[in-house]
């Protein structure tokens, strides 16, 4: 019998997930991945196989109720995987969790007082936590004994310096677990673990990884480890994303409170939700429809998301003492063509150049896009958080704490 590990990546309305059979040589092949939409409301399930092709596309019912929540979800996802077992055994399923604090460096397998625990993160990441800890509880109460796995974003950015991570704060308030925390740690990891296939030598000097997506930041690596990254505290940090202000001055907050009259719950929907690139476009929080517009407030929403790009870019070069490889990689990285090229020609002081045509040519696969002559190798890499979050579970259930990416051992 076959041991398959799910990975589920859980939103407010939304789920993703993966499913990967553990070969007898231990490594780890996705057969099966998609989507549940319209959590909350009427969800939809999509399930993809191996190769892409479509393998079930339908509404999720029961007993004529349109509205259902996460657990009736989850329950008509693993009745999909029941159907189609063939032969496999379900040996756990692993979690993003976005914020593990200072209590979580390391995966760890699900416990009651674990959950209690994570759940205390909640307002430093009010987007995703709850969400994420709700899937958790759901799949739970379906299936008490199925081990699951929680893998952290925060994790990978432990390894930065004190003065990456430290707030100029009182000390009692640091002691408290206010600092730079860092996130979107999973999909760095990955990016981490395969760039000696394609940068060769480069993969261990100073790089730049841009994930660009909904949320976005960028991460300074030396030796593949974080050194400095745009995101801090909360996933509110840094760049400008979809929906969230990126940077920000604290002023600003305490006038929309005092000045304004905002209140607490106020202010957290207007910078988690309202802001970014929906905030300043007035349009959408998707690149791909603000990029189509010819409304000057969707230009000025573009140009301020590079200026951003290219002023943090410039800090974190300044980390690491230098530059040798930026590397793009999540949905706008790996598919805005456009973007790519406006973020290198304000990095070309850095000595970025970019093959326009390579550029332009696209493709699935990692590909190197910069010139012959370039100072800095300019590559997108796409990003596979999923099969992150499978090797750390499988280490877990094997009893050995975490995947060692650096290694190329599991």
């Amino acid at each position: 019998m076959t041991q398959t590990l799910l990975v589920i990546n859980s939103g407010s309305s939304s789920v993703k997930f993966a499913a990967y059979d553990v070969l007898p040589d231990a490594a780890l092949q996705r057969i099966a991945n998609g989507r549940i939409e319209g959590i909350g409301s009427a969800p939809r399930l999509r399930v993809w196989g191996q190769s892409g092709e479509p393998l079930e596309d339908r509404r999720i019912s029961v007993s004529d109720d349109p509205v259902l929540g996460p657990e009736e979800a989850f329950e008509a996802l693993f009745e999909w995987l029941g159907q189609h077992a063939a032969g496999r055994t379900l040996g756990a399923v692993g979690h993003r969790v976005v914020h593990g604090g200072e209590l979580f460096t390391r995966p760890a397998r699900v416990t009651p007082a674990i959950l209690a625990q994570l759940a205390g993160f909640t307002a430093l990441a009010p987007l995703h936590q709850p969400h994420n800890l709700s899937a958790i509880r759901a799949i739970a109460s379906l299936y008490p004994d199925l081990p699951q796995v929680a893998c952290f974003d925060t994790e990978f950015h432990t390894t930065q310096p004190w003065v990456a991570q430290a707030c100029a704060l009182p000390r009692q308030i640091t002691e408290a677990g206010v600092k730079r925390y860092g996130f979107h740690g999973l999909s760095y990891e990955y990016i981490a673990s395969v760039l000696p296939d394609q940068l060769g030598a480069v993969a261990n000097g100073r790089v730049v990884v841009a994930h660009l997506g909904n949320g976005a930041s960028l991460c300074a690596m030396r030796g593949r480890r974080s050194v400095s990254s745009t995101m801090g505290f909360t996933a509110l940090d840094g760049l400008v994303m979809g929906t969230r202000c990126g940077s920000l001055d604290p002023g600003v907050v305490l006038y929309l409170m005092s000045g304004l009259g905002m209140s607490v719950q106020a202010v957290e929907k207007l910078l988690y939700e309202q802001s970014g690139l929906l905030g300043v476009s007035g349009i959408s929080s998707d690149m791909r429809t603000v990029e189509a517009s010819a409304a000057p407030e969707a230009r000025q929403a573009i140009d301020l998301y590079v200026y951003r790009i290219a002023q943090q870019l410039g800090s974190l070069a300044a980390s690491l003492g230098g530059l040798e490889a930026l590397v793009f990689t999540a949905g706008i990285g790996e598919n805005s063509a456009s973007l790519r090229r406006r973020v290198c020609e304000d990095a070309a002081w850095l000595g970025v150049a970019l093959d326009e045509e390579t550029n332009q040519a696209g493709g699935s696969g990692a590909r190197c896009i910069s010139t012959a002559g370039s100072r800095v190798a300019v590559w997108v890499i796409p990003t596979n958080e999923e099969l992150m979050i499978a090797r750390h579970t499988q280490a877990v259930l094997q009893g050995r704490g975490a995947h060692d990416w650096r290694s190329g051992r599991v």
